[in-house]
């Protein structure tokens, strides 16, 4: 029977995949047209054989599908098996079949197929020929040495656990057992898009919205059915805003003025910031006919939300100053608090405070270090629970034994001790040099002090900085019990004013003295370990901060704990202002003169003390 041309195109494209397939799997590629021709030599023997085999392909096609991955593609959630064999094909050596496994697992919806293109991205993914000799693709990872050999772990790409032999152990292979997938350029960068769909589905939250936002930025209209379906089961707040921040990018781009007037005013209403160049990007040039907008109404429901969302960032940016500003001086307080007792309380003048919040923050990072090193993963995060104290017990300890050793014989000679202690100051410097080394040390912030606290859009306050204000505020309370509220207190006030009429009264001056100045220094060291959560640790870590304690401490009033927050908060407050116009330089000298000039007006600070100061 002679079949017409268009059947056997049909009969010669039906097979061309399958082939293609057991091409692959077992290597012979030589008889494929043989093959094809006899298909349609052995269907042209009888019309009824052609119905039969017809049959099935008219039904397929009438189904809107020809083969499971376009199933897969289609379902927008793949079943393992489809996954499976997509994930097979990755490894095919065909360009065209590779492509599209490749396109369907990353519009599959799937999240368990985010690992798979990420290692292919990233060049770990491989051909494996097992025991029986079925050509497997896995990823690899954690290379272990075995007797002396660098083997690979053999993970499964699709459940991501570890391949076991038929003792239930894991398999690991020498690299020479592994073919890498290879991913030519043109893949490589199709992959991302891809990647950001599957990360639609992630449960991490924020690579949820990151995603929504980089795939907002593609503008790509065929994400706009995913977004929808993605948004209308999306429950966290801040995914939902970048989802519909998307959404809108993308209708910016339809070919219906209406409908991209309405994405303009509807991301004007979310303030999306996100959005203002692509806004911006689209009317250039409009007054001069050479924009991509021509609509008027669309053009100026995007200049209106261009305003709307450029009003609503200055007040975000306003609301962050403010928010930097109350840190900064939460810090500043922190910082000071121990001086405000050592040099407001005793008269010391102690210039090696800085280092004494040096040794805090290398306590902290010694903690760390030992966390890692003997306690389980699960643990570590804990590690800055107990820094903290302990920070505040090293610095207390050591500023102990400076009081008993140096500072006590010191006493009434200002200059002597502030020569002393700028000596102990370099002192202390050197041997964290030669212990920890001159370069910075890391300091890890525990995971549950990342991120912050989102309070609107481009509106949000790090966790790390608020836990500084508390940590600030509950030091200030604790001291205030302590000096104006408790027994301890009233000594210390006593012997500070009268020395020898607390001697007289039975108070331990000596005692008091010690426990006083070690009681700074632990506060020094506490706030030492705190710094540890926005910068660095190094021998220099003290002299950043050394000038404004002081600054803090003289110019809110030398002994009254309430002239030191005060103090605190004004200078760091001031500080943030000053910095945008002027620079972070300019800004702290702008300061200096502020509180020279301020200092003329009133040479006691902001609280002058009452009554005698310290009877030396």
């Amino acid at each position: 029977m002679n079949i017409p041309i268009r059947i056997k195109v049909v009969i010669g494209l039906t097979m061309k995949g399958p082939l293609k397939k057991y091409n692959h799997v077992t290597g012979s590629s030589e008889k494929t047209g043989a093959l094809v021709k006899s298909v349609i030599r052995w269907v042209s023997m009888s019309p009824r054989f052609m119905l039969i085999f017809l049959l099935p392909v008219f039904i397929q096609a009438g189904r809107g599908g020809v083969s499971p991955s376009a199933f897969a593609s289609e379902a927008g959630v793949g079943t393992p098996v489809t996954v499976s064999s997509l994930i097979f094909d990755l490894g095919n050596p065909d360009d065209i079949l590779r492509e599209e496994a490749l396109f369907a697992l990353g519009r599959s919806g799937d999240p368990n197929v985010l690992p798979v293109l990420e290692a292919l991205r990233a060049g770990n993914l491989y051909t494996w020929i097992d025991p029986g000799g079925e050509r497997r693709t896995v990823i690899t990872r954690d290379l272990v040495d075995q007797d002396g050999q660098q083997l690979y772990l053999l993970i499964d790409p699709y459940r991501f656990n570890s391949i076991l032999d038929e003792q239930g152990r894991a398999i690991h292979v020498a690299e020479e057992a592994l073919e890498e997938i290879y991913l030519g350029r043109r893949l490589r960068i199709q992959i991302n898009p891809l990647l950001d769909r599957l990360r639609l589905f992630s449960p991490d939250a924020p690579i949820r919205e990151s995603a929504a936002i980089r795939l907002g930025l593609s503008g790509d209209p065929e994400i706009l059915g995913l977004l929808d379906q993605v948004l209308e089961k999306e429950s966290d707040r801040w995914v939902q805003f970048a989802l519909n921040e998307a959404r809108g990018l993308v209708l910016l781009q339809d070919d219906n003025a209406s409908v991209r007037k309405q994405a303009a005013v509807r991301l004007g209403e979310i303030h999306a910031v996100n959005a203002v160049p692509a806004m911006k990007e689209r009317i250039l040039g409009y007054d001069e006919g050479e924009s991509e907008e021509k609509e008027f109404a669309v053009v100026k429901a995007i200049k209106e939300s261009i305003q709307k969302i450029t009003k609503w960032d200055r007040f975000a940016r306003l609301m962050e100053t403010i928010f930097s500003g109350v840190s900064l001086s939460s810090i500043l307080l922190l910082v000071a608090l121990g001086l405000a007792i050592n040099f407001g309380l005793m008269g010391v003048i102690n210039m090696a405070h800085g280092e004494l919040m040096m040794l805090g923050a290398y306590t902290t990072y010694v903690i760390q270090e030992l966390f890692t090193a003997y306690l389980p993963v699960e643990t570590q995060d804990f590690y800055f629970l107990m820094a903290i104290p302990l920070a505040f017990i090293v610095s207390a300890l050591f500023g102990l034994v400076l009081e008993k050793s140096i500072i006590r014989h010191l006493y009434g000679r200002p200059l002597e001790t502030l020569l002393a202690t700028w000596g102990i100051s370099l002192i202390l410097q050197q041997g964290v040099r030669q212990i920890f080394g001159a370069a910075n040390v890391d300091v890890a912030s525990p995971s549950w002090l990342s991120g912050g606290l989102r309070l609107a859009v481009g509106i949000q306050f790090p966790y790390n900085r608020l836990f500084i204000i508390f940590l600030s505020l509950v030091s200030v309370i604790g001291i205030y019990g302590l000096v104006l509220r408790s027994s301890v207190g009233l000594k210390i006030r006593a012997v500070t004013q009268n020395r020898r009429m607390s001697a007289c009264m039975g108070i331990s001056t000596e005692k008091v003295d010690a426990w006083t100045f070690a009681l700074g220094a632990g506060l020094a060291g506490m706030a030492g370990s705190a710094l540890t959560l926005i910068g660095n640790v190094g021998p220099d870590l003290g002299q950043n901060y050394i000038v404004d304690s002081f600054l803090i401490v003289v110019a809110g009033g030398v002994g009254k704990l309430v002239g030191t927050v005060g103090a605190a908060f004004g200078i760091g407050g001031l500080n943030k202002l000053l910095e945008p116009g002027f620079g972070a330089i300019y800004a702290k000298v702008i300061i200096l003169i502020i509180v020279i000039l301020f200092l003329q007006v009133r040479p006691s600070g902001l609280f002058p003390a009452k009554g005698r100061s310290v009877d030396l």
